[in-house]
């Protein structure tokens, strides 16, 4: 009896939103009958965890990027260039011992560079082929393609033709061998659920601004009269609490968050490319708050906001009170939907 192909899925530990955009891709293998192994560390190993108890497990170590309260994100990524060029030789070090202790015949990187292999089909998972950047952005793309263009293959999680990311996953230029695979979510839209809470907010991304987040918006929400629900992204850790009118989880599962999404009026998040998908995938309305310094999530926040998708405001002064008022303003959006072919993303594998 012929063993089935092992695949190991590597997302980067960067925010949940990586790992998060994995899970519909991770449920779709074990669907068509591939084993799968999971290497991810922190809170992307948390999360999937809770969404995959029963699957095995590697460690693989986080590049561990630092963040400054003050300092743009970009110009702190800049500063720790060679610690990223280090991080990515070290994965690819690492890589050959796991294909070799563990037997793995296929691996899917969902932006972690240096996982390319010549002995067996590797690909790449990302949205951002022009990263958003102050910076050699240029520059940038050409180097990050050198390496997107070792592994066999690059899907870009986006649909062709509503083109979510914008001229990120979109540029001019495009890798050699690449499949746009579908606008990826871990929850599912169902109509006509029953409204429960006035405001969901859900905190995630890297400290410290997730924290910073986290404190900005339970301050307002205190002195707010409608109910709320605060989903504090800590993967780490299980807890309910109540303070007013406000539920404070912890934590959820992917099928806990998709209920609450479905039953608040009004979503505040950050505005993450999986984040966005998510809210995109559920027709949530929405406010984002881009991470300072952020300048992809920037850029996003922007171009749905001038879409008059989704409302973008600031952290920085963030009024709650202001927020809404502007909400109310904006006009309801008509979303597409984007059909997924996983038999085709998936026909790599067996050429």
């Amino acid at each position: 009896m012929m063993r089935k192909q092992r695949i190991l899925v590597a997302p980067l530990n960067w925010g949940l939103g990586h790992a998060s955009r994995c899970i519909p891709i991770i449920h779709n293998l074990i669907n068509k009958n591939y084993e799968v192994i999971i290497a991810a560390e922190g809170r992307s190993l948390n999360l999937m965890k809770d969404e995959f108890p029963n699957l095995k497990y590697i460690i693989l170590n986080n590049w561990n990027i630092k963040y400054h309260d003050y300092l743009p994100a970009s110009l702190m990524i800049l500063l720790q260039i060679p610690k990223i060029i280090y991080s990515i030789y070290t994965e690819h070090k690492l890589l050959k011992k796991v294909i070799k202790q563990y037997q793995i015949n296929i691996v899917i990187a969902d932006n972690r560079y240096g996982l390319f292999s010549k002995k067996i089909k590797t690909v790449f998972i990302t949205h951002q082929l022009m990263i958003m950047s102050p910076f050699f952005k240029k520059i940038i793309q050409r180097m990050s393609y050198i390496l997107i263009n070792k592994f066999n293959e690059c899907w870009i999680i986006d649909n062709q033709k509503i083109n979510l990311a914008g001229q990120m996953s979109k540029p001019t230029l495009l890798p050699k061998k690449h499949k746009y695979i579908g606008i990826q979510s871990r929850f599912t839209f169902r109509k006509n659920e029953r409204k429960k809470y006035d405001i969901c907010a859900i905190i995630s991304g890297p400290e410290p601004q997730r924290s910073i987040l986290e404190k900005i918006i339970t301050r307002q929400l205190k002195t707010y009269t409608g109910n709320s629900i605060i989903i504090q992204g800590k993967t780490e850790i299980t807890s309910k609490n109540h303070i007013n009118n406000i539920t404070i989880l912890s934590n959820a599962n992917s099928k806990e968050i998709n209920q609450i999404i479905l039953s608040s009026k009004l979503i505040i998040s950050r505005s993450g490319y999986s984040s966005i998908m998510d809210l995109y995938k559920l027709k949530a309305r929405s406010i984002l708050i881009p991470t300072p310094g952020q300048y992809e999530q920037e850029y996003l926040a922007n171009l749905f906001h001038s879409k008059k998708i989704f409302l973008k405001e600031e952290q920085t002064n963030f009024n709650l009170i202001n927020a809404l008022k502007k909400y109310n303003e904006f006009p309801r959006f008509k979303f597409k939907k984007s059909q997924d072919n996983w038999s085709k993303t998936f026909k790599i594998f067996q050429e």
